[in-house]
């Protein structure tokens, strides 16, 4: 039985198409500087035909060949996703055949921290003995669920996906993680479903979701360090959840962590909700600033609200 589920295999998949903050500047009453000050983006990227899981795929196929190992040696598959291809099959058995994997394969829908849910959920599995080779991904096309005519949402959502492979180590992986979730706070991020065959538009009460984001993820980390004895300079990297530049900066400068080890990928990618962690992580281990037995801290707030924390040893 394996102590630790460690990270052996990274990718991620952006769709082609860009939407600049001038090319919202020709639909909405904004402006790239307006944007950019209140948010940190710059662009996004819009699918065009492309579905959740057409990004699952290329995002899963990138990481099995960076872990050197294939498919068909998969245990299990756990997809985080706000925006699944149908109301039913899961969207990860649609991914399961699309890579050619025979493990069991569900859904894992907690929005903006749908990632560590996930990551944490594999970790259990993998800590038990139930499976030693996991893919966990990330996929949203939240460009289908965004009203292009509101301003205060359109501007931060965009679509991608990213995957991590995890496997059972003795020495090294996930050192700890936590997750919570508050209901009471319904009303101030959410869509709308009336089963109707109608899906609503992200509706977000904006200036409270960033005050809950700063005091939840600030406390967040301060309390995943402190359980696990680790101070801020034995942090490499925070690899946070890209949902705005001024949540970001505030909870590094709470716990002390120069912005300079801070993984920041929001002004190319937007907010990619349960995308956004591992796309950040892949980017910054391609480009070489993430390295092997570097100290990661995850960690994400989401609709609900929902939230969690993993601290990695790479």
């Amino acid at each position: 039985m394996s102590k630790f589920a460690r990270i052996i295999g990274t990718g991620s998949y952006l769709p082609p198409k860009i939407v600049t903050n001038h090319d919202l500047e020709k639909i909405l009453d904004t402006s790239d500087e307006w944007i950019v000050a209140r948010t940190g983006i710059k662009e996004r990227r819009r699918v065009t035909d492309e579905t959740t899981c057409d990004l699952a795929t290329i995002a899963s196929n990138n990481a099995l060949e960076a872990a050197g190992i294939n498919a068909s040696e998969l245990d299990l598959i756990i997809l985080a996703t706000t925006t699944p291809d149908k109301i039913f099959p899961a969207t990860a058995t649609i991914l399961q055949n699309a890579i050619g994997a025979s493990c069991p394969a569900f859904d894992l829908q907690s929005v903006c921290s749908g990632f560590i849910y996930a990551l944490t959920t594999a970790e259990q599995f993998i800590k038990t003995g139930a499976a030693n080779k996991v893919l966990v991904v990330g996929s949203e096309t939240l460009s289908r669920i965004v009203d292009w005519k509101d301003r205060s949402t359109a501007i931060l959502f965009g679509d991608g996906a990213g995957a991590v492979v995890l496997s059972g180590d003795e020495e090294t992986g996930i050192l700890h993680s936590k997750l919570f979730s508050d209901g009471s706070y319904l009303s101030s991020l959410q869509v709308s479903n009336n089963y109707i065959n109608e899906t609503g538009y992200i509706e977000m009460a904006g200036n409270e979701v960033f005050k809950i984001a700063v005091n939840r993820l600030s406390s967040l980390a301060e309390e995943t360090l402190k359980e696990c004895n680790m101070s801020t300079d034995e942090l490499d990297w925070m690899v946070p959840h890209q949902a705005n530049i001024r949540i970001i900066s505030a909870v590094a400068k709470r716990i002390k962590t120069p912005m300079e080890k801070v993984v920041v990928t929001l002004n190319k990618h937007g907010n990619t909700s349960a995308a956004s962690i591992p796309l950040a992580l892949d980017v910054a281990v391609r480009d070489g600033r993430i390295k092997k037995g570097d100290n990661l801290l995850f960690e994400g707030i989401g609709g609900g609200f929902s939230w969690g924390s993993a601290l990695v040893q790479f």
